[in-house]
C-alpha cells in the first residue's frame, strides 16, 4: 500500500505505508521533514497534514483528543489531521495529503 505526501516544494512523493501503522510513521520512514515530537500519542501536534478533499470521507473519524490537539497547530484548515492518529487500511491506499507547516 501507498500514500502520496506532498513536501513544501510541491513534490508529490509515493510512500510505503503498512497495514494498520500510523500514517505518520509512514511519513517519517520515507525521511520527509515532520517532527512528529510525540511519537505518536496525540500529545501534540507536529505531525499535522492536510488530507486531500478527496479523501475526507474515507479518513477514519477525528476523536476528541485528536481535535483538542488541532486547535493547538498553527494554519488549521478543512482537511487538518494529525497524521499519528490516522491508521493505513486497504481502503487508504492512495491516499493523498499535504505537510502542513512546520514551526
Amino acid at each position: 500500500m501507498k500514500i502520496l505526501v506532498t513536501d513544501f516544494d510541491n513534490v508529490v512523493h509515493e510512500v510505503p505505508a503498512e497495514a494498520d501503522w500510523p500514517i505518520m510513521e509512514a511519513i517519517r520512514g520515507a525521511g520527509l521533514p515532520i517532527k512528529a515530537e510525540c511519537g505518536g500519542c496525540c500529545l501534540c501536534a507536529t505531525c499535522h497534514v492536510y488530507v486531500d478533499e478527496s479523501w475526507a470521507g474515507r479518513v477514519q473519524a477525528m476523536e476528541d483528543e485528536e481535535e483538542m490537539m488541532l486547535g493547538e497547530a498553527p494554519e488549521v484548515r478543512p482537511g487538518s489531521r494529525l497524521s499519528c492518529q490516522i491508521r493505513m487500511t486497504p481502503e487508504l491506499d492512495g491516499l493523498m495529503l499535504s505537510l502542513a507547516p512546520v514551526y
